[in-house]
């Protein structure tokens, strides 16, 4: 069947052919050097039908043949005639499959295949269906043409004058000469790039493909061969923690190093569990264990679990039973405990003065209002990241004695502006802490006419995430606390304060200066609050959070250093800060020991990130580099 179609749809190509009919090489170029080399061959080597050229010898196949049947041999012989006379085997592209040598083939299947495919070819060859197709024509040169150039002869020597093909001038010949296409000839600069060609531009080399073994082996678990110093510590507590009392007392501080080993380690487990007071990390504990902690532990006045995802309303009830003398559970992960174990716990904790839980979904309204209802003395209360925590809320929270602690961050669904007034007018003058960070509601009005007007001894301020907070007037905020509010703003204060607010009785006391400040995650932020807060409490500050405050100007970084009390700085994103604003913040910070840089890729910690006992955390590796 023969492969001429009369349409253009052409089928896949192996890359041979590719490149053979982009190079322009076809059948009828072939035989044309084929019939070119014939003619200026002597007449005694000229090929006769019927008689081998190969070696002299006279094949006795053929010796009986028809006449018609010698033209496939002669053919043959006149091929590797020419191969001979030129020493260059290119040229010849219509071989049959069995003259070259037989490759290597990794598999069975690869070999099997590429035979099968050589023997349909010559027999397709044989019946005489294959054609080549007319649209795989060939315009470009062989290599023989491509080094000899447009004639057999040889390229002219350099420095020798040649006239171009194409524009007909005389030009000198250089190493940068190319061919004409078509041939004959050679093209002069001036037209070679006329035609859009470049005669200078080095030939790419080709990719060299590494070897499976030369390939970079990529780390992604980093094994390892010897166990650390700490693992072997822990390892031999757990083992003799039975003969732990051998130890005489151990102190807290190293009880609690010994936790955080332990919870790093993933080594918390019941056979270590009675040994500590806090659990930095309860996750392979499970409730008997959880049961057994409070019935060996019945004076136990604090309980810190974190990463207790199992612990159960049953174990709820028996701590209830089993801990008379709790009064300060924090609580991070229990999604377990429902409504009900959290109203039995309630009840039989009338004493309780800190309660602290994260991550609990089931916790709500209800539950807050029997806290309100049992634990008259509490003082300390968390919320965060409670799915159901809304203005139901509000009204069972300004139940509960004045707080010193209020922290009802990152909320499922969150308390609007109305709900903020109630619980700062209940709590807000005996606030030591204060964190609404996440909730919508903060409002602008919440934050200076709610906490503005009613804190009085807060120290500590997180406000992370309130996107309806606005640069200027947080500023405001902070300057009126300052006493530093000018003429102007004080009118407005009082025109906004006689038409919205009622006037609130003692407003005119000022809040002292603030020892922690979290204003990370609100990008609206910028110098105006920066320059009123360090005004306001920059002397006193001791932890200091602007992650994410890319607005911040290197003018008003470089305030920063009036903080000389600060210990822990954190200016994650912020785009301005560099190598010089924080050699110039460094350096008026003595009692600094954490830095954290994180996305500030224009710092690279040259000249100021040695010095002694400071940490830093986030420079990147290649920062500093365009």
């Amino acid at each position: 069947m023969s492969r001429r179609r009369n349409n253009n749809i052409r089928g896949p190509t192996s890359a041979l052919t590719e490149f053979l009919r982009e190079s322009g090489i076809n059948p009828d170029l072939i035989a044309r050097r084929v019939a070119t080399r014939n003619q200026a061959l002597p007449n005694e080597q000229q090929p006769v039908a019927g008689q081998s050229i190969n070696n002299g010898i006279n094949p006795t196949a053929n010796s009986g043949s028809e006449p018609g049947q010698v033209a496939p041999n002669a053919t043959s012989d006149v091929q590797d005639q020419s191969r001979m006379l030129s020493g260059y085997a290119s040229d010849q592209l219509d071989e049959p499959e069995e003259q070259s040598p037989p490759k290597k083939t990794r598999t069975g299947k690869r070999k099997a295949t590429a035979a099968a495919k050589a023997k349909a070819k010559k027999r397709a060859k044989e019946d005489g269906d294959y054609q080549s197709s007319s649209d795989d024509e060939y315009t470009a040169l062989s290599r023989n043409r491509r080094t000899m150039g447009a004639s057999s002869s040889s390229k002219p020597p350099v420095g020798s004058f040649e006239s171009c093909a194409k524009c007909k001038k005389q030009f000198t010949v250089t190493r940068y000469t190319m061919a004409a296409n078509p041939p004959p000839g050679y093209l002069c600069h001036d037209c070679v790039k006329a035609a859009g060609i470049d005669p200078f531009k080095k030939p790419v080399a080709p990719r060299k493909r590494k070897s499976p073994t030369d390939k970079r082996n990529v780390v992604n678990l980093e094994e390892r061969h010897l166990p650390t110093l700490v693992s072997l510590c822990v390892e031999l507590i757990s083992k003799h923690i039975d003969d732990i009392e051998a130890l005489g007392n151990i102190g807290s501080v190293n009880l609690d190093e010994i936790a955080k080993a332990l919870g790093k380690n993933r080594s918390l487990n019941s056979h270590n569990a009675h040994l500590l007071l806090r659990f930095y990390d309860a996750t392979q504990l499970i409730p008997p264990d959880f049961t057994t902690l409070a019935s060996l532990n019945p004076n136990l006045t604090h309980l810190h679990l974190d990463f207790c995802g199992r612990l159960t309303s049953p174990v709820l009830e028996d701590f209830a039973r089993s801990l008379p003398h709790l009064i300060s559970i924090t609580l991070l992960g229990p999604f377990l405990v429902r409504a009900e174990a959290w109203i039995e716990f309630f009840r039989s904790k009338p004493n309780l003065r800190s309660f602290r839980i994260t991550q609990s979904p089931r916790f709500d309204p209800s539950c807050a209002q029997q806290l309100a209802k049992s634990c008259t003395e509490l003082e300390e209360l968390q919320l965060r990241e409670v799915g159901l925590l809304s203005d139901e809320f509000v009204e069972p929270l300004c139940a509960l004695p004045p707080l010193r602690v209020l922290d009802l961050a990152k909320p499922g669904i969150g308390i609007e502006e109305d709900g903020w007034f109630k619980l700062l007018e209940r709590h807000g003058r005996t606030l030591k802490s204060f964190d609404p960070s996440w909730h919508a509601g903060f409002t602008n009005r919440a934050l200076r006419y709610g906490l503005g007007s009613y804190a009085r001894v807060l120290s500590e301020l997180v406000l992370e995430g309130c996107e309806s907070l606005v640069d200027e007037d947080v500023a405001r905020f902070f300057r009126r606390w300052g006493n530093k509010a000018d003429e102007q703003e004080s009118d407005e204060d009082a025109m906004d304060a006689t038409v919205d607010m009622p006037r609130i009785k003692g407003a005119d006391a000022l809040n002292p200066p603030l020892h922690s400040l979290s204003l990370a995650r609100n990008d609206v932020l910028a110098d105006a609050t920066l320059t009123a807060l360090l005004d306001q409490s920059g002397p006193s500050l001791i932890y200091l959070n602007l992650n994410g405050l890319r607005s911040l100007s290197t003018d008003a970084l470089v305030l920063l250093k009036c903080a000389v009390a600060l210990r822990r700085l954190d200016l994650g994103w912020c785009r301005e800060v560099d190598d010089f604003v924080m050699k110039e913040i460094v350096s008026a910070m003595p009692k600094l020991e954490e830095v954290k840089l994180w996305g500030c890729s224009r710092v690279r910690g040259n000249g100021w990130a040695g010095k002694r006992g400071l940490k830093v955390y986030g420079i990147e590796p290649n920062a500093g580099c365009q």
